[in-house]
C-alpha cells in the first residue's frame, strides 16, 4: 500500500505547461488551450511553448527520456533495504550528458521530476502488475522504466508518436516495447489503487500545498524586464503595441494579448502565461530587449539600486544566473547615466561555479551588453577589507543558496537559476530535510556574517525564496546580534552598527498583493507571482541630538575643559614674550631701570603723543615698580634724554601704548594747531593674548594757572608721539623728547 505521506510530494509544480498535458494527473489541464502556433521561420527552435503542446500529446523523444532516467538516477529516493520494492542500483551521482539545447534539459527535468512526486505510486503498480518480477530488466534500467511508466500512464497507455530513425535509442524502444506489452495490466493495477483509495486522479494522493502549488504553477503569469541597455521601456511598449498588444493597468486584467507594468518594479512587464510564442515573433526576446525571469530575482537588484550612492559598487554573491547579474548592472548603469563617464562596476563571486559556469555566466553578461561586470573566483570568506578591488564596494547583495519552498515552479526556476538540482528530491517529497535545512542554514549565516564585517559597505540586501523562517528572519536577526556584539568588542562607534532598513518597494493597493511586514518585506506566493523574502541591513547615523551652544559651554567648564584650555594658552602667551625680549637687536637702544627713585638725564618727557614738563625731578616710592632689563649694549641705567645737538637719529619702539593713571591730570597750554596731514598708525591686533601689566607712575605736578584745554586729545603728529617698548614695558632712549618750554 501507498501512504500519503511518502508519495505527497512537495513541489510547486509537477509540470509548467508541457507536462500539464498529464490529463490523468491534473484534470484542469484538459481546459488549457494552446497559443496559436506563428509561423515557423518567426520562432527559435528551442520555443517552449510550441514543443510543449505537441509533446504534451504524443510523448517525448528517446532522448528525453533517456536524460530523464539520469536525472531520475541521481535524485530518486533511496529505502531502506527493508522497504525496498524495487531496486534502482547503484549507480548515483552519474555525470549527465551535456545538453545544449535548454528546452530539452526543462523537459527531461520535468519528467524525472513528476516520476520523483509518484515513485512510490509507480513502485505499486510494477509490483501489482508483475512487470518488476516478470520482465528481465537489469537494475540499472529501472530508473528509464519508472521514467517511461509515469508518462505512459500520463497518455492514459497510448502509444506515442514514432521517431525518426536518426533519433532512436535502442535502450528506450526496447522498455517502450515491455512496457506495451503489459500496458493492460498496468492500468488494470492503476485503476485498482485509484479505486481503493477513492481518487479522482492520481494527483489527489499529493497534499493540499503541493496541489495548490501545482494549481498557481498553471496560472503564473510571465515577467519580462527591459534591458536599458539595448532598448528603453518606451521603446519596447511602441513595438508591443504595434505588434497588437494592448496594455492594461493591473494584473488582473490580462487577458488576450495584453500586458501591464509591475507594481513593484518599473522595468518589470507582465504577460499571460500562454503568450510566451507570440513575444518571440517581436524579435524583443531574441534581440536581448525583453528578457523574461522571475519577479523573485528581480526584487534584490532594484533594491541595490535603491541603496547605492554615487562613485559606488556592488558586490554580489550566492546562487544567481546571469540574467540576474545582467539586471544588475543594467540597472546601476541606468541610475548613472547622464552623471559621469565612469560606470559602477559589478564584482560575482564565482568560486563555487565550474570553469564552464564561469565561462557561461560572462557569455551572458556579454550578451546583455552589460561591460561593467568583474568576476572574482576567490572565496567570499577570504575577502576582506584590504582587497583593492572592493575599496569602492558600498552594497553587497546576497543571495544564498536557500530550499526555494516559495516557488511554485521550482524545476524552472532552479534551471534559470542555475541553483542547486539536489532540491529536488526534497521538493518532491513535499518537505526539505531537516539535514539539508540545517546545511543551507549554517551556510547562510556563514555568509551573511562575513558580509556584515566590510567596514565600507554602507548596505547588505539579503533575499531568498524561501517561506521558512529559518532561512529568512531567523539568519537576519541573529547576523544582526552577533555584528553589533562584535563592533563593541572592537570598540567601533555605533554608526558602524548595522540595522535594519524600510524597503524601498512600495505596497500595492489592491488586497491580494503582497504584504509588507516590518521589518522585512515579503512577498507571498500566489497565483499572481512566486514568493520571496527580502532584508535591508544599513549603516544609518543616530539622530544627532542638536544642543544649545549654552548647553555645551557649561558641560565643558562642569569638566574643567575651559580652565585647561586657559592655563594653556596663557603660558604659551608668557613663553612667546620671554622670547620675544631675548632676541631683542643689540643695536636697538634699551630701557634703562628705574633705581632708589632717581632719574638721570632730561627732566621733560613726551608720554602717548602728550607732553608732561617734570620740574621736579625726584621719582621715588611707587616708581620702583618699574624693573626692566638692563640691555648688554647700555651701560647707564638712567632715563636718556634726546639732546638737540644730537645728529644722530634715534630709532623709537613701536607700537605705542595708552597708559591710564589714576592721578588727576592738569593739561598744559594750549595744543598746537593739528598738522595738515595725519599720519594715523594703525594698530596690528595682537597675534597671542599677553599677561596684563600694571605701570605706576609718580604725580606730576603742574602750575595751578595752567587752564585745561577742551581739545587737548587731538591726534598730533607721529613724530611728537613717544612710542613705548611692548617687550620690556618702558620708555627707550628714543622715545625721550625735548618738551616745548611751558613759559
Amino acid at each position: 500500500m501507498v501512504r500519503n505521506k511518502h508519495i505527497g510530494g512537495r513541489l510547486n509544480r509537477s509540470s509548467t505547461g508541457k507536462n500539464q498535458k498529464a490529463g490523468s494527473q491534473i484534470s484542469s489541464s484538459k481546459d488549457l488551450t494552446p497559443p496559436d502556433k506563428p509561423a515557423e521561420g518567426d520562432i527559435p527552435a528551442n520555443s517552449p511553448e510550441l514543443q510543449t503542446t505537441s509533446k504534451g500529446q504524443l510523448g517525448f523523444t528517446d532522448r528525453v527520456y533517456l536524460l530523464a532516467s539520469f536525472i531520475f538516477q541521481n535524485h530518486h529516493l533511496e529505502k531502506p533495504p527493508a522497504q525496498r520494492l524495487v531496486s534502482y542500483g547503484k549507480g548515483r551521482g552519474l555525470s549527465l550528458p551535456r545538453v545544449k539545447d535548454e528546452e530539452m534539459q526543462r523537459t527531461a527535468y520535468e519528467l524525472a521530476f513528476n516520476t520523483l512526486k509518484y515513485q512510490e505510486l509507480l513502485e505499486d503498480i510494477m509490483i501489482d502488475s508483475c512487470f518488476y518480477l516478470t520482465q528481465p530488466m537489469p537494475e540499472d534500467q529501472m530508473c528509464l522504466v519508472a521514467v517511461m511508466l509515469y508518462d505512459f500512464q500520463d497518455r492514459k497507455f497510448l502509444p506515442r508518436k514514432r521517431q525518426r530513425d536518426g533519433e532512436i535509442e535502442q535502450e528506450v524502444r526496447d522498455v517502450e516495447k515491455y512496457l506495451l506489452r503489459f500496458k493492460t495490466k498496468l492500468a488494470a493495477s492503476l485503476a485498482s489503487f485509484r479505486i481503493k483509495h477513492d481518487l479522482l486522479s492520481i494527483e489527489c494522493i499529493l497534499p493540499e500545498s503541493l496541489k495548490t502549488k501545482q494549481k498557481r504553477s498553471s496560472s503564473l503569469p510571465l515577467y519580462a524586464w527591459v534591458n536599458t541597455l539595448e532598448s528603453s521601456l518606451d521603446e519596447v511598449q511602441s513595438v508591443l503595441k504595434s505588434a497588437g498588444f494592448s496594455q492594461v493597468k493591473s494584473i488582473g486584467q490580462l487577458e488576450g494579448e495584453t500586458f501591464c507594468q509591475d507594481p513593484h518594479c518599473g522595468d518589470i512587464l507582465v504577460f499571460p502565461a500562454q503568450l510566451k510564442a507570440q513575444l518571440y515573433t517581436t524579435k524583443l526576446l531574441s534581440n536581448h530587449k525583453l528578457i523574461i525571469q522571475d519577479k523573485s530575482c528581480s526584487m534584490g537588484p532594484h533594491a541595490v539600486c535603491s541603496l547605492l550612492p554615487e562613485e559606488g559598487d556592488v558586490l554580489m554573491l550566492g546562487c544567481f544566473s546571469g540574467l540576474t547579474v545582467s539586471h544588475t548592472a543594467c540597472l546601476v548603469a541606468e541610475k548613472r547615466k547622464g552623471v559621469g563617464s565612469n560606470q559602477p562596476t559589478v564584482y560575482v563571486c564565482v568560486s563555487d561555479r565550474t570553469d564552464a559556469q564561469r565561462e557561461e555566466l560572462q557569455q551572458a553578461v556579454t550578451a546583455m551588453g552589460c561591460r561593467n561586470v568583474k568576476l572574482i573566483p576567490e572565496v567570499f570568506q577570504s575577502l576582506d577589507n584590504d582587497d583593492k578591488r572592493l575599496q569602492k564596494v558600498r552594497v553587497i547583495l546576497l543571495n544564498p543558496k536557500c530550499s526555494v519552498s516559495a516557488v511554485s515552479n521550482p524545476v524552472d526556476f532552479i534551471l534559470q537559476e542555475k541553483g542547486d538540482t539536489e532540491l529536488l528530491q526534497d521538493l518532491s517529497q513535499g518537505s526539505i530535510a531537516p539535514s539539508r535545512l540545517q546545511a543551507l542554514v549554517a551556510q547562510q549565516r556563514k555568509d551573511i556574517d562575513h558580509a556584515l564585517k566590510f567596514r565600507r559597505v554602507l548596505s547588505v540586501v539579503y533575499s531568498t525564496c524561501s517561506s521558512y523562517q529559518e532561512e529568512n528572519e531567523e539568519v537576519v536577526s541573529r547576523a544582526l546580534e552577533h555584528a553589533k556584539a562584535r563592533s563593541e568588542q572592537e570598540g567601533e562607534p555605533k554608526q558602524a552598527n548595522f540595522r535594519l532598513s524600510p524597503s524601498p518597494f512600495s505596497i500595492p493597493d489592491d488586497a491580494a498583493g503582497p504584504e509588507e511586514t516590518e521589518p522585512f518585506f515579503m512577498l507571498e506566493p500566489s497565483e499572481q507571482s512566486n514568493g520571496c523574502f527580502l532584508a535591508v541591513l544599513s549603516k544609518e547615523p543616530e539622530p544627532v541630538v542638536k544642543e544649545a551652544p549654552r548647553d555645551v559651554l557649561v558641560r565643558a567648564n562642569a569638566k574643567g575643559i575651559l580652565e585647561r584650555i586657559g592655563t594653556k594658552k596663557e603660558h604659551h602667551g608668557h613663553t612667546n614674550r620671554m622670547k620675544k625680549t631675548s632676541h631683542v637687536p643689540n643695536s636697538q637702544p634699551q630701557l634703562s631701570a628705574v633705581k632708589n627713585g632717581e632719574t638721570k638725564g632730561s627732566n621733560s618727557t613726551s608720554l602717548c603723543g602728550q607732553e608732561f614738563t617734570n620740574r621736579r625731578p625726584s621719582l621715588q616710592g611707587k616708581a620702583k615698580a618699574m624693573r626692566v632689563q638692563v640691555s648688554k649694549n647700555t651701560g647707564s641705567s638712567s632715563f636718556s634724554s634726546t639732546k638737540p645737538g644730537n645728529t644722530t637719529p634715534k630709532r623709537s619702539l613701536s607700537p605705542i601704548l595708552d597708559i591710564p593713571t589714576s592721578s588727576p591730570r592738569t593739561h598744559s597750554a594750549s595744543p598746537p594747531a593739528p598738522p595738515p596731514f595725519l599720519a594715523v598708525r594703525t594698530r596690528r591686533p595682537p597675534q597671542e593674548p599677553l599677561k596684563p601689566m600694571v605701570l605706576v607712575l609718580p604725580t606730576i605736578h603742574f602750575p595751578s594757572f595752567f587752564p585745561a584745554h577742551p581739545n587737548y586729545n587731538k591726534w598730533r603728529d607721529p613724530s611728537q608721539s613717544v612710542p613705548l617698548s611692548r617687550s620690556s614695558g618702558g620708555l627707550s632712549k628714543d622715545a625721550m623728547v625735548k618738551s616745548r618750554p611751558l613759559f
